[in-house]
């Protein structure tokens, strides 16, 4: 009963969360907008160029450029894939000790990867950590069979449904990692969403993607989001670049009882992405309730 009764709130909580964020941020998105003089200086904007500032406790949009345009997620897939299984973690059908076992498939997922092998396994708990850090692709498939009965793809579906479910109305994923898809698309819109609720519904596991570094088999490896370390107050969330959706971002900050989320997508470079990130954030933070 004490089960079914924990459970219940679960859900309860979730969809006041859903009523306050998806209200909110889906009011105030906009498909266009300009940046503002504090944030052009950065670079000139490329045509891949969406970005978004949320205040993260009232949703209410800060600042937004091209937010509702179709952009390719590149790795922040993962902060999804991540959802699923803070979900399943929850809901007790997996635990942080589980081994998720590595099959041809997923050994074979081209870079940026761990190297896993074939009949392989990888803790949850460190499979975690290194979709955050390392953001391995041979991972992110491992872990899509692993909650998806041995189906990347079913669980691709499963993805995009709950995507769906969280009001993100203009996302749909064809894999778990981010790798290269025409059918796999997003806005920042979306992305903020998802960051936001990621926090709020999850409280327990958004510690993980402030990690910056995780240990594998006696050897370190240190994460590339060096925004962390160039925006006051970043807690976290998760990198991505493929040719096609450029180089992109999503950033949580908290500074002096503000807290924003921010999304930036298309950038040229990896450089010109976290200037313009903490450009935004500078900018933004200080208009947060």
């Amino acid at each position: 009963m004490t089960g079914l009764i924990a459970d219940a709130w679960r859900r309860c909580r979730l969809y006041l969360t859903l009523i306050v964020v998806v209200g909110t941020v889906s009011a105030c998105a906009s498909s266009g907008g300009s940046i503002e003089d504090s944030v052009a200086p950065i670079a000139p904007t490329t045509e891949k160029y969406a970005a978004i500032v949320v205040d993260a406790k009232s949703g209410k949009m800060l600042y937004g450029a091209n937010s509702n345009e179709l952009r390719y997620p590149a790795s922040l897939t993962k902060m999804m894939t991540l959802y699923m299984m803070f979900e399943a973690m929850d809901q007790g059908r997996v635990s942080r000790t589980d081994l998720i076992p590595i099959s041809r498939n997923a050994a074979a997922r081209p870079p940026s990867k761990l190297g896993l092998k074939a009949g392989q396994s990888i803790p949850v708990d460190t499979a975690i950590r290194v979709l955050v850090v390392k953001s391995a692709n041979d991972v992110a498939t491992a872990v899509a069979e692993f909650l998806g009965n041995g189906s990347e793809a079913r669980f691709a579906e499963m993805m995009t449904a709950k995507a769906r479910s969280l009001g993100m109305t203009r996302t749909t994923f064809k894999n778990a990692s981010g790798l290269p898809d025409p059918g796999q698309v997003t806005t920042a819109t979306d992305m903020a969403r998802l960051s936001i609720l990621l926090r709020r519904t999850f409280p327990h596991y958004y510690g993980y993607f402030g990690q910056t570094e995780v240990t594998v088999a006696g050897r370190t490896i240190k994460g590339h989001n060096k925004a962390m370390e160039m925006i006051p107050g970043a807690d976290g969330l998760k990198t991505g670049y493929t040719r096609a959706s450029g180089f992109n971002l999503a950033t949580s900050v908290n500074r002096g009882g503000k807290s924003v989320v921010g999304v930036v997508m298309g950038e040229n470079t990896a450089a010109i992405r976290n200037a313009r990130m903490a450009a935004l954030m500078s900018a933004y933070v200080r208009k947060a309730k």
